[in-house]
């Protein structure tokens, strides 16, 4: 009887102990399959994922599985489920660090903490082109860019016009978030509008006799005219003094955005004869809208515009850049002819 109850002992010990050990090994699969080293990046420097606005949990398992991040997907399916992550996907750019383990990478994803991005916009001549600029930064597409710009009463609630609604953004650099949409977009760049126009420049602008939309028109004209920071306060002073003197503008970049070639050099004659608001050759006053971005520089120009008596101005013919200028036609005529006899001479036609 004493040995019976002794094999009886051995045996529960014995299957304590065998259940310890199968629990201990579960235990150390799980903490592997949570604490292990899942993620490889494979890249030598700082690697983004992103997930799109709406992903549910096989989106995100394709991002993964087309760009090889993970050594094992079974375990991260399976830390995913145990942290809720299914039901708490959240769109972003999420910068990844090669080793990262389960835990790390889900409780990043799940908390929605991502790294801002760095947009950058200039050299922009039409809407299309910010749009398609700015969309392959952000998830927005640019089709539902240029809606909203096109959107007369969305751009009206704004103080725009879908005509004159690139003045809304200044060439510059801003930070972020990837899954900025459209409208996020647009609101941001109101508010940055607004605080580049503060009360400096505001003042500055009630001193020339034009509100800032309108300053921004003349500076993308202004931007056209020369590359030259320099000289571009003069041309400022040029066009001003043409518009208190209600003088067309007949400025050639005008005729340039109208025709949309924006590979013509020379403008000629019969360029002048297009039907367009943005022909300053038959319209007097500023156009519509801006024929490009200015920069935050060319605005200044307006802004601080060189007061003189001059009324023209023509490509100086050493082709440097500058212009010279002429308080009268006949000085005008003299410096225009130099100017064509040097795009002749080069064989610039068009």
């Amino acid at each position: 009887m004493t040995s019976r109850k002794k094999n009886i002992k051995r045996g529960l010990w014995i299957t304590v102990a065998v259940l310890m050990l199968i629990s201990l090994a579960l235990g150390w699969k799980i903490y592997q399959k949570v604490f292990s080293p899942n993620v490889r990046t494979q890249a030598p420097g700082p690697l983004y994922l992103y997930i799109p606005t709406g992903s549910d949990i096989s989106d995100v398992m394709k991002i993964l599985d087309e760009q090889r991040l993970l050594r094992n997907e079974e375990s991260f399916l399976f830390t995913a489920k145990q942290l809720k992550y299914e039901t708490n996907i959240k769109p972003g750019r999420y910068l990844l660090k090669d080793g990262m383990n389960n835990k790390e990478l889900i409780s990043l994803l799940r908390s929605g903490r991502q790294s801002p991005l760095n947009l950058v916009f200039n050299n922009i001549r039409t809407k299309e082109q910010l749009a398609e600029r700015v969309a392959i930064q952000i998830e927005a597409k640019a089709s539902s860019i240029m809606n909203l710009m096109n959107d007369r009463d969305y751009i009206n609630d704004l103080g725009f016009t879908p005509e004159n609604i690139l003045c809304l953004f200044i060439p510059d650099t801003y930070e972020m978030y990837w899954n900025t949409s459209a409208d996020q977009f647009l609101k941001k760049m109101l508010v940055e509008y607004k605080k580049f126009w503060n009360t400096n420049r505001m003042i500055k602008a009630e001193q020339t006799g034009y509100k800032p939309i309108e300053i921004s028109i003349l500076a993308s004209i202004v931007q056209q005219e020369s590359n030259q920071s320099d000289e571009k306060p003069i041309i400022a002073g040029v066009y001003i003094n043409r518009l208190q003197k209600d003088w067309k503008l007949e400025a050639d970049p005008t005729l340039v955005y109208a025709l949309g070639d924006f590979s013509i050099k020379r403008v000629l004659s019969v360029h002048k004869e297009i039907e367009s608001p943005y022909n300053t050759y038959k319209y007097r006053g500023l156009p519509p809208g801006p024929i490009c971005l200015p920069t935050k520089a060319s605005i200044e120009s307006v802004l601080n515009y060189t007061k003189h008596t001059y009324m023209y101005f023509c490509a100086r013919e050493d082709f440097s850049g500058y212009h010279n200028f002429a308080s009268n036609y006949i000085q005008h005529l003299v410096n225009a002819r130099k100017f064509q006899r040097a795009l002749n001479k080069r064989g610039i036609k068009s």
